[in-house]
């Protein structure tokens, strides 16, 4: 199992940096799907924080268990929040937050069994 966490918390963690980048690069597609679900510019900088975060608490949990599955939850839980901002203003273009709230979700029943 534990073969299994570092995978997926290595590959979502990859993601979580890339996206946190584009976010403080304020990429334009980024851009559009902020705008889309109607989260302000100025929350960009602490979204991009949080991505790192989770990224960072991720890898760390490939040593430190307990914070492997605090950096899972939080991740999972951003993503499901992510999912429910699409749902709130009917933009149904959510599958990237659903697919990475899965994953995250994975990655604390994975790290939780090893």
């Amino acid at each position: 199992m534990f073969t299994a966490y570092a995978v997926v918390a290595g590959l979502l963690a990859l993601t979580l940096i890339a996206s946190a980048t584009l976010t403080l690069r304020r990429n334009d597609q980024i851009l559009a799907n902020m705008r889309k679900v109607e989260v302000p510019e100025s929350w960009l900088p602490r979204l991009a924080a949080v991505k790192a975060a989770g990224a960072v608490g991720l890898i760390a949990g490939l040593w430190i268990a307990p914070l492997g599955v605090a950096a899972a939850v939080g991740v999972t839980l951003y993503f499901i929040g992510a999912v429910i901002s699409h749902l709130r203003v009917k933009d149904y273009e959510l599958a990237p937050a659903a697919v990475l709230a899965v994953l995250a979700a994975a990655a604390v029943v994975l790290r939780v069994a090893a």
